[in-house]
């Protein structure tokens, strides 16, 4: 089992987590990000959209991160987090979805005017900072509301809701996100961040 990954992409970090945490053994195959080696024809055809992650098991080749954690789960017997009853699962794969759809583009926003923008010599846009601002606290307000009383998205442990929707917060210092303003999601990142998985995935 081969994964394409980046170790600056939370996308790439979302899989990587998940493999730790459940005990799966990957190869890594580093796609540099930064040199555009996501772009060259060999990895376009692994993935078309020219992204990372990609996992590449035996004749399966698969991309999208949160659809590739579900698939490392699916292929781990006992494992907890990833339900099998049928509505905890739905309960799971309804926050992954908010996970790829809300919370990931709202903190690209802020991302890619305050990080990436200044990597390439551009002037980021205050009214895209105001969007993606306003977007973040939306966000983050949703979040730190359901997390009252809780220690973890769902099941009272631990699950890929949790692996999926954390990584986007590797972006809180270079995107200047208002993490703290948010206690009950601050509170949740460290437990997350403490994970021996995500600790295996640091550096």
């Amino acid at each position: 089992m081969r994964l394409y990954f980046f170790p600056a992409s939370s996308n790439s970090r979302r899989a990587l987590i998940t493999a730790r945490h459940l005990g799966i053994e990957v190869d890594l195959e580093l796609v540099d990000l930064a040199k555009g080696e996501q772009k060259k024809p060999d990895f376009l055809k692994l993935n078309p959209n020219g992204r990372v992650p990609v996992l590449v098991d035996g004749d399966l080749t698969l991309y999208e991160s949160h659809a590739i954690m579900q698939y490392l789960a699916d292929g781990v017997p006992g494992q907890t987090v990833y339900p099998t009853d049928r509505a905890r699962r739905a309960d799971v794969n309804r926050w992954m979805f908010w996970s790829a759809q809300h919370f990931q583009p709202a903190i690209g926003v802020l991302s890619f005017e305050r990080f990436v923008k200044p990597l390439r010599g551009l002037e980021p846009d205050p009214k895209e900072i105001a969007r993606g601002e306003a977007l973040v606290h939306e966000v983050m307000g949703v979040l730190d509301k359901h997390l009252t009383d809780r220690e973890w998205v769902t099941e009272g442990k631990v699950t890929l809701a949790d692996l999926a929707i954390a990584p986007a917060l590797l972006a809180k210092d270079r995107a200047k996100l208002p993490v703290g303003d948010y206690r009950n999601v601050a509170a949740w990142y460290e437990r997350v961040s403490a994970l021996e998985a995500w600790r295996a995935t640091e550096g």
